[in-house]
């Protein structure tokens, strides 16, 4: 301190600005705030920075040191941190103004714009389900399968672990789950960090296979930029020093179609007032493997890329847009026509694209839905589907009930169309997590319920108890395309013709061609890959027709 008596005025601002800059730096380095003033943490670095060069100021003058009491140290104090104290001050006042501004109260009509929500028909806008492409598994049970498939490399299991992130995606026409590794602690990424992350994981949805991609089996090096990661290989880190002004959602990890994985970094924009109506202008795509960014406006995202917009901001979104549809007083008092999104969430693959799926029902009674809605989670392309009928709760309790003695839980249910009808799509699992059966729940009578072994299975009796409660033809209904290995085989000739009888691996009825109708009936053998155009029929018997052998047994 007496080195510091030594010092005069101009050199003692100068060690203070110094200091102050070194804690700013090092602050910057580990919070990484938006240099944005929309972004909250910038209004708390600067208040720290200027808190820190006041303390110094103080400091390095003694003042604290020199005697004085009351009156005139304030009045030292005040002049020495008189600068400091004007800009948090002015700071306080923008960020004050800047809330008030950016209150629903004078902005309800802005709030409710955020999402445009378009009406549609359910069974035009919504293809009928072609059942080998329903997802099988949740988030939990494709989780289960990766740590599984993960703990059979033991080269991996040893220095990496699973991210529990597993995000679903279309890949090569189907839904996947896809997920990254980490490194297990700092010691193992020391020891791994110039070669990075070796491979990444997917889960199939519908054959519920799981795959450790090697990154090296692509011709690429490792994962390099990643959550997991330390110092400027660190995500957020790499992000924000290549977008200083950027504000950005969390982002996702995703595999482009020829599996090169990279980031998507959904940025954030407040579009009321200062700090109100957040959304999305558009998204930066980070190389995982060599950190190469590129920003797209969010028109110009690349088609592949399956999640932009995060199901929570759309919820969020499409309440602001159920809340405020008639005014701010309206969602206080009276509360006309006011709508929310229902608890829970899930994903349906249509159109190339991921659409997240939330039922909507009125914010004075939660035991009904109204409807739902579907969200294309790369454009907020968003449309309500008037179905009036039981929430998500009430049809898992439905399925649940019909198999109480097995104590299955069901899974939160997926929407499908089936024969025209909004249907929730279950999987039933034990207590170990595994899918055991399958159910269907009817959203607008939720005690039509089926189940099944299998998903052919559970369709074909739902579409029987579809056609018992008029809800659909079953002649007109009831055509499906089945892909399968040939499990059974048997044949018989009835009144001079051949017919073939065959089951499919999983199933527990046949199917059911002659050789009149399709010659190739006549060469199949168990183990044969085969695709067939089937009618559903009462009984353990299904006529085929259209067969198609895709594979051959040895």
């Amino acid at each position: 301190m007496r080195h510091l008596k030594k010092l005069t005025g101009p050199w003692r601002t100068v060690l203070n600005i110094g200091v102050t800059l070194i804690f700013g730096l090092i602050y910057y380095y580990f919070a990484l705030p938006a240099l944005n003033f929309q972004d909250p943490s910038l209004y708390t670095f600067v208040i720290l920075l200027a808190a820190v060069f006041c303390l110094l100021s103080i400091a390095t003058r003694g003042l604290l040191r020199q005697g004085k009491r009351g009156r005139e140290l304030w009045i030292d104090i005040k002049k020495n941190c008189l600068w400091p104290v004007l800009l948090v001050a002015a700071l306080i006042v923008v960020y004050l103004l800047g809330n008030l501004i950016s209150a629903p109260i004078f902005r309800a009509t802005a709030y409710r714009d955020l999402l445009t929500v378009n009406t549609g028909d359910f069974a035009t806008d919504v293809k009928e389900v072609n059942f080998d492409q329903i997802p099988m598994l949740d988030k939990d049970s494709a989780q289960r399968l990766g740590d599984r498939k993960m703990g059979n490399l033991p080269d991996l299991v040893s220095q990496f672990e699973v991210a529990d992130d597993y995000t679903q995606i279309n890949y090569q026409g189907g839904p996947v789950r896809v997920t990254y590794l980490q490194y297990g602690d700092f010691f193992k990424w020391f020891n791994n960090r110039a070669n990075g992350l070796p491979a990444y994981i997917t889960v199939n949805m519908v054959t519920q296979e799981a795959n450790v991609v090697r990154l090296s089996d692509l011709g690429l090096g490792g994962i390099k930029y990643s959550p997991s990661e330390y110092f400027f290989r660190k995500l957020d880190r790499h992000l924000r020093f290549a977008y200083p002004t950027f504000m950005f959602d969390p982002p996702t990890f995703e595999i482009d179609d020829s599996g090169v994985p990279y980031w998507i970094c959904p940025r954030v924009v407040k579009t009321i007032g200062l700090f109100g109506g957040t959304d999305i202008s558009g998204a930066v795509l980070c190389n995982a493997v060599t950190g190469q960014c590129q920003y797209y406006a969010k028109d110009d995202v690349p088609a592949w890329v399956d999640r932009v917009y995060l199901a929570d901001l759309i919820v969020q979104q499409y309440n602001y847009h159920g809340k405020y549809i008639h005014g701010f007083w309206n969602s206080l008092f009276g509360q006309k026509d006011v709508t929310e999104a229902a608890d829970g969430y899930n994903y349906l693959a249509m159109n190339d694209s991921v659409y997240m799926y939330a039922g909507v029902t009125s914010v004075t009674s939660d035991q009904s839905n109204l409807g739902f809605i579907l969200c294309n989670q790369r454009t907020k392309e968003c449309t309500f589907y008037s179905a009036p009928g039981a929430v998500e709760s009430s049809a898992q309790a439905s399925a649940e009930g019909v198999v109480q003695d097995q104590h299955y839980t069901a899974t939160f249910p997926l929407l499908l169309n089936v024969a025209d009808n909004p249907t929730y799509f279950m999987s039933l699992k034990d207590d170990s997590q595994l899918v055991k059966q399958y159910a269907m729940v009817n959203v607008a009578q939720y005690q039509i319920v089926a189940t099944g072994a299998t998903v052919a299975d559970c369709q074909a009796n739902y579409l029987k108890l579809l056609s018992t409660h008029n809800l659909a033809s079953l002649d007109n209904s009831a055509d499906l395309t089945i892909s399968g290995t040939i499990a059974e085989l048997r044949s018989a000739v009835i009144d001079g013709n051949t017919e073939v009888y065959l089951r499919l691996e999983g199933d527990s009825f046949y199917y059911v061609l002659s050789v009149k109708d399709n010659e190739l009936a006549a060469v199949l053998n168990v183990g044969d890959t085969v695709s067939l155009l089937t009618t559903i029929a009462e009984g353990d018997l299904r006529p085929a027709m259209n067969l198609e052998r895709t594979a051959v047994a040895p």
